[in-house]
Parts: structure tokens; C-alpha cells; sequence
């Protein structure tokens, strides 16, 4: 009798534009491979793979979109758990539907929330990878936040703009490092890895911005970021196919930090293993914004 070949289960978000859809791609073509999409439209979703409905702008579709990836899985493990999505603020006065502002709630908030709903569906073994960024190191871009306040981020008293965007990232990073310090998570053997795609053209982060903005920022990375790439290497600016393919690869096992390290962080388009920001690694700023984050989502 013929062995079944057990498929494997990958659940993502941020999948149907930019470098996520080029990840899944590359994902979806391996074999007994079964993929399914969190997102509020089809996009360039690969043949076979599954979308399920979900707006990260909402924690009660975050918690609808959990239920339905457990129901329609059964008694199946998730093996990879993507968490890509991911918006830039046009404004610091949008607001989530549950009253946070809106580039922390979709950024972290939403992942954090499905992470931890998720993570005993996961298959022993398994790996969870959280898209981050390198504007959450202020040693690599001015915007780099330098302290850390939940509540401040969750609802500013003035706006923030751009500073949303790296804030959000931090929280991202720490969020991993948080899972993976988590005994369960280490009991079962589940890799946790942040990813940083670097500066990266094509994506559809900015596609909420006025045209005027949008030609700004091209005219920007096409003038200022090109010449500030020839004396840091982190501001040369690789493709979406090529961050969406390493991406999949760190997804995929092929690419992994060494032992004891968490975070991939693409330079030039080649995968690099540095420290994340003194502030990503404080214990300190970890614990507390996992113990905000989960009263803010309603867990304990």
C-alpha cells in the first residue's frame, strides 16, 4: 500500500500584493503544499490556494478568520504561519473598528492577536515568521523609535504620520522575540523568525496616500535613497520578487538564522543575521507590550 505524503499547511497574510504575493507563489509551487490566505480580496492569489475573509482592521474578524482556519483544517497542523501584512500611515487620525489607531492595530495588534489564537493549531516543529522592518532600529533610520508606550501608540494624543509605521515594526520585532522565548514554544520546537525585506519598491504599503505622495516618495527613493545607498547598504532598494522570494525561503526552512538568533534581515537583497535594536531586546519593553497588547485584545 502506498504512503500518503502528509501535505503542508501554510497560512498567511499580506499575501495577494506586493512582495507577499510573490512569496506565495513560490510557496504554493512546492508540492502536497496546501495554502490558505487571510485577506479582504482575491488579488493575485495562486491557483489552489484558499482565502479566507479577513480584515486585519477588525479583532472580531481576526477572531472569525481564526475559528474558520481551525474548522476547515480539522484535525491538521498549521507547519508555516506567515504574518506579512502590513499598512503606512497616510495620517496619525485613522482608527481601527475597535478605537485603535490604525497602523498599530493592523501592524501588530491584528498579528499578535492571531498569533497567539493560532499558535496551539501549529504543528510541533513548526515556524512562525513575522514581517518587521529595519526603520524599528534607530541606529539605521532616523525614525527609529527610541522608547516604547503601548497606550501612547494604541491612542497618540497628537499625530505620529510616519513614526506609526516604525513604531508598529518595533512591536512586530518584539512580538517575535517574545514568542520565542515562550516555554511552549520552545517545548515543541516551533521557530519563530522576524523578517526584514529591506527597502523594497513595487509593495503596496503606501497605496492608501494621495498620487501626489505616492510620486513624492518614488522621486525619493529613486534620487535620495540611491545616492544614501552608497554609504549605507541597508538604503539600496531591492525588488518586490526578490524580497517576496527570500521571504518565502526563510518561510520554507531553506534560509535560518543561526542558533540562537531570531531576525533575517535582507541587505542588498542577501540574507543577514544582526541584532535587533537595544530596544527590541529588553526584556523589559517585551513583557510589557505583551501584557498591553493582551488586555487590549481582550486576553490574559
Amino acid at each position: 500500500m502506498d504512503e500518503v505524503t502528509p501535505q503542508r499547511v501554510v497560512v498567511m497574510t499580506g499575501a495577494t500584493a506586493g512582495l507577499g504575493a510573490h512569496a506565495v507563489q513560490c510557496i504554493a509551487a512546492h508540492p502536497d503544499t496546501r495554502v490558505i490566505i487571510g485577506a479582504r480580496g482575491s488579488g493575485r492569489v495562486p491557483r489552489g490556494a484558499e482565502v479566507i475573509p479577513l480584515d486585519l482592521a477588525s479583532l472580531a474578524s481576526v477572531r472569525a478568520f481564526a475559528d474558520a482556519v481551525t474548522r476547515q483544517l480539522g484535525d491538521a497542523r498549521i507547519d508555516i504561519l506567515i504574518l506579512n501584512a502590513g499598512r503606512q500611515a497616510v495620517g496619525g487620525d485613522q482608527q481601527s473598528a475597535d478605537g485603535f489607531e490604525l497602523t498599530f492595530a493592523v501592524n501588530h495588534l491584528a498579528h499578535y492577536l492571531l498569533a497567539r489564537l493560532l499558535m496551539p493549531r501549529m504543528a510541533d516543529h513548526g515556524r512562525l515568521v513575522i514581517t518587521t522592518s529595519d526603520t524599528h532600529d534607530p541606529k539605521i533610520t532616523p525614525i527609529g523609535p527610541k522608547t516604547l508606550e503601548p497606550q501612547e501608540l494604541a491612542h497618540p494624543s497628537k499625530g505620529i504620520g510616519v513614526r506609526a509605521y516604525s513604531s508598529s515594526k518595533l512591536c512586530n520585532m518584539l512580538t517575535a522575540l517574545s514568542f520565542a522565548s515562550l516555554d511552549e514554544v520552545e517545548a515543541r520546537d516551533i521557530s519563530v523568525v522576524a523578517f526584514n525585506p529591506g527597502l523594497t519598491g513595487g509593495t503596496s504599503l503606501g497605496r492608501e496616500a494621495s498620487r501626489a505622495r505616492r510620486v513624492l516618495l518614488t522621486v525619493l527613493m529613486r534620487t535620495v535613497f540611491r545616492v544614501a545607498g552608497f554609504f549605507k547598504p541597508e538604503y539600496v532598494m531591492g525588488t518586490a520578487e526578490r524580497s517576496g522570494e527570500m521571504l518565502a525561503e526563510v518561510a520554507l526552512g531553506t534560509v535560518t538564522p543561526p542558533p540562537g538568533r531570531t531576525y533575517v534581515s535582507l541587505v542588498k537583497g542577501d540574507p543577514t543575521f544582526p541584532d535587533p535594536s537595544e530596544l527590541a531586546r529588553s526584556r523589559d519593553a517585551q513583557d510589557l507590550l505583551w501584557r498591553e497588547s493582551a488586555a487590549m485584545v481582550g486576553l490574559a
